[in-house]
């Protein structure tokens, strides 16, 4: 969620509800700027008030990378919508061209990307399995067309399409 906090307009990260043994309740946030972009941790008590900011979100599929920046496309009105590196993340790891994703706006401005739960990517580079490797569950470092390293059987060759789970980076099966 999105709130109103100290006069700007912050995206809720992480929050954890807290009863600490003879002290009163409060809420733990971690909270991002969308003005700056900084993280800070801050301490709720039970009887501040807080003011929700409504959030939107888009489906968006991602077009191309534009020099340290990643454009993004509505498949509907063909609206362009560029990111930075920084709000992309982790998940630049898993973007192919034309792969959909869920964006969140608060007030027309994009604050985070969510990838879909898996993803399917190209194998560019397989060395082949040694062969006598052939223990129980024996796998090989392969590299995909993103440049990330994932660790799959030896069975899978360069050239092959694979789904990866964009949570925990590791092969699923073959595509």
């Amino acid at each position: 969620m999105a709130i109103n906090y100290n006069g700007e307009i912050t995206v809720v990260l992480d929050m954890q509800h807290r009863t600490p043994g003879n002290l009163r309740a409060f809420v733990q946030a971690s909270l991002r700027s969308l003005r700056t972009g900084k993280t800070s941790d801050v301490r709720f008590s039970s009887t501040e008030k807080i003011e929700v900011v409504p959030m939107m979100t888009t489906k968006m599929e991602y077009s191309y990378k534009d020099g340290q920046d990643y454009v993004f496309s509505d498949p509907a009105t063909f609206e362009t919508v560029t990111l930075t590196g920084e709000l992309v993340g982790d998940a630049k790891n898993f973007m192919v061209e034309n792969c959909l994703v869920t964006m969140t706006f608060v007030d027309d401005k994009a604050v985070q990307i969510e990838l879909p739960s898996s993803v399917i990517l190209t194998v560019t580079d397989a060395p082949d399995g040694v062969r006598g490797d052939s223990a129980n569950n024996v796998q090989k470092a392969i590299i995909v067309e993103t440049g990330i390293t994932v660790q799959a059987p030896l069975f899978i060759k360069t050239g092959e399409k694979i789904k990866v789970d964009t949570r925990t980076g590791k092969y699923m099966e073959r595509a």
